[in-house]
């Protein structure tokens, strides 16, 4: 499958677990500490806004960042946390609606601008449907709703692993372990770690503690992978 072809299949997964949750168990925690249901969808919301100003950027050579300043993102992500669920829901599907008008507008060329995601890093603009994907993929799996990493396409699990790896190696924090799951491997050093790529992804990304996993001595306490 293509990049675009991921982010599709992402944005299917986000909506069944959206079309999954009930009134009442928006306020309930998610996954993700510190973040009920409400503000994971909060944030999905705001992010597919934020990529859809990084591709008018591409798309206008307009430098528009994803996010005004990070007070300005996480009030946006409190206010839509107390919307009432179909409010919230529709402001999630019309943020999600407008990247993919974004997407299907893009010009080919400006595929190829570069601009700068919110923590700083310079990528050209075909990253967007990357970075959307990962989103929507482990934000799926926080909002609790029966959508799960062994849900995911395993291409798309091992590229998260490499997601994983590559951010902690431009950060200079690579843990000393050596990954194994499907047919690849990450990392080096020790311990070994084995598992399935769904209980791998779920573990680097601190999803648990590493259920079903294997490994030849105690499991490392991971840096943020984000």
């Amino acid at each position: 499958m293509s990049r675009r072809e991921w982010w599709v299949d992402a944005e299917r997964a986000l909506g069944t677990a959206l079309g999954r949750l009930v009134p009442h168990e928006y306020p309930g925690p998610s996954l993700l500490p510190g973040w009920s249901r409400a503000h994971v969808l909060g944030h999905l919301a705001g992010n597919a806004d934020g990529l859809t100003n990084l591709l008018e950027w591409a798309r206008t050579g307009v430098e528009t960042p994803m996010y005004a300043s990070a007070q300005a993102r996480n009030a946006e992500i409190e206010r839509r946390a107390a919307l009432p669920p179909e409010e919230l829901d529709a402001e999630v599907l019309a943020a999600t609606r407008r990247l993919a008008e974004a997407v299907a507008g893009l010009p080919d060329r400006a595929w190829d601008a570069e601009v700068r995601t919110f923590p700083g890093r310079t990528v050209p603009a075909s990253e967007v449907l990357w970075m959307r994907t990962v989103e929507a993929r482990v934000h799926a799996v926080d909002l609790d709703a029966g959508v799960g990493f062994a849900d995911v396409p395993g291409d798309v699990l091992a590229a998260l692993v490499d997601q994983v790896f590559g951010t902690w190696a431009r950060k200079d924090t690579v843990p000393a372990l050596t990954v194994f799951a499907g047919d690849g491997e990450w990392g080096s050093g020790e311990p070994a770690v084995a598992g399935s790529l769904p209980d791998v992804v779920a573990w680097l990304t601190g999803r648990t503690a590493g259920e079903g996993l294997r490994s030849d001595g105690p499991l490392p306490s991971l840096p943020a992978w984000t």
